[in-house]
């Protein structure tokens, strides 16, 4: 079996994200950068499913810049077998990232389309629901626990009400959720050994895709400050100030 990784370059989790002055974006400037926190535990199952011999290689594929490469050789470390990158500067939407993994799995022909379900940069939740009407392939999204055997995919996922486990016909697409798994860090020789695996660098072009795109970013502000709490006297004047200040009874 082969599963497909995609995976994502985002501003580091650890990291205040700044807006710029004049509110376009987000300041990226000398920020540290890494692995997308959901595209992680993506990888770590490809890796855990592999090592039960359910699967036999694990490819990753990233969109970005060319310093999106250190992302691919992360997981490469952690044990992924080769890497592809679609080298683009520019910001590409969820339905062209879709368009262009959809191109990768017509080459590739994986089994299974393992990805994170959101990124915590946009937190737009689209790529794998969109990357699965393409394919028209079942998905499994928000998954928190994943059982591959004889063709098929049981995926356990977390709705409002509890858990649902649905039966997924490989070839699926199943996106990852954060109590799905608890990534490892790459060992020192894994590392080493990472710079020697291959990492095909393309463009989208390459794949026929146009990545236009069809938004326009308005407006980007930080939320507003909490105001500070206050202390009250009694229950009367708790109740006071909830009924006539806060309007909430």
């Amino acid at each position: 079996m082969k599963i497909l990784v995609p995976v994502k370059r985002v501003v580091d989790y650890n990291v205040k994200v700044r807006v710029k002055p004049d509110q376009t974006g987000v300041d990226l400037a000398n920020v540290k950068m890494s692995m997308n926190p959901f595209c992680e535990i993506a990888v770590e199952e490809a890796i855990r499913l592999k090592e039960k011999g359910v699967a036999e290689e694990i490819i990753v594929v990233s969109i970005g810049p060319a310093q999106a490469q250190e992302t691919i050789r992360t997981a490469l470390a952690m044990g992924a077998d080769r890497g592809i990158l679609i080298q683009t500067d520019d910001a590409v939407e969820p339905l062209a990232v879709a368009k262009l993994l959809k191109a990768v799995v017509d080459e590739e022909n994986p089994e299974i389309v393992l990805l994170g379900k959101q990124a915590i940069d946009g937190d737009n939740n689209q790529t794998g629901q969109m990357l699965a009407a393409l394919l028209d392939w079942p998905q499994g999204t928000f998954a928190s626990e994943i059982e591959l055997a004889d063709g098929k995919a049981k995926v356990t996922r977390e709705i409002d009400g509890g858990l649902q486990t649905l039966s997924l016909t490989l070839p699926a697409v199943v996106t990852t959720d954060l109590r799905l798994n608890e990534p490892r860090y790459a060992s020192l020789p894994n590392i080493m050994k990472a710079k020697r695996k291959p990492i095909d660098t393309k463009a989208p072009a390459d794949y026929g895709v146009d990545t236009a795109p069809r938004l326009t970013v308005v407006k980007v502000a930080e939320p507003p400050k909490r105001e500070a709490g206050i202390k009250v006297e009694s229950v009367a004047e708790l109740v006071d100030k909830l009924k006539n200040e806060a309007g909430v009874i």
